[in-house]
């Protein structure tokens, strides 16, 4: 039997059903937040020093302030906070320096790529400006497609793209835009 007190829970309860599907909200990009995998680290590593090695000689040590290690479907090593890489040659002499505020290694293809303010400087003082570079460890090269500009002892040379091996005494430049003449005689002050 209906009772006054029936109908009108059935009314609170049919408003509210109507009111929850009204106020129901499919925007595909907060779903899509909510449902997305993110990885997290599987391994976080911090101010480390690692060395690498081949034949019983240190190649290379790396300083990164964090580390951070990921095992999906294509594992890699992400240093967020920037890295400095230092190349030995077989006495353990510094050949050449690399450092950058972002880079991510590829762990299966022996790539690294790092970005944000990238520098290299060789044993002979030349130096590597760039925004974006790949380093290639199985080839041992290091390369770019974005601009780059080369400081000398006596120039500076901008272009965009560069290729050169990995202790960076060996380069060439793409698609060259300019190159500078430092004369250092005129930057001597007279005594």
């Amino acid at each position: 039997m209906l009772t006054k007190k029936n109908i009108s829970s059935g009314f609170f309860l049919l408003a509210l059903f109507l009111g929850l599907l009204t106020g129901c909200e499919n925007d595909l990009e907060k779903v899509k937040l909510v449902s997305e995998h993110h990885s997290l680290p599987v391994e976080t590593s911090e101010n480390l020093e690692i060395l690498y090695s081949d034949s019983a000689k240190v190649k290379l040590k790396l300083n990164a302030p964090v580390l951070e290690r990921f095992y999906d479907d294509k594992p890699y090593t992400e240093l967020p906070k920037g890295v400095h890489v230092e190349f030995y040659n077989d006495q353990m002499e510094t050949i050449s320096v690399l450092t950058a505020g972002y880079a991510i290694r590829y762990d299966s293809e022996s790539m690294m790529e790092a970005k944000s303010n990238v520098v290299v400087i060789n044993q002979k003082g030349e130096k590597l400006n760039t925004e974006h570079l790949i380093w290639n460890e199985r080839s041992a090269k290091i390369y770019s497609d974005a601009f780059v500009r080369i400081t000398t002892p006596d120039k500076v040379i901008f272009g965009n793209g560069f290729e050169a091996n990995q202790d960076f005494t060996n380069y060439r430049i793409f698609k060259i835009k300019g190159t500078i003449n430092i004369n250092k005689d005129e930057y001597t002050p007279n005594p």
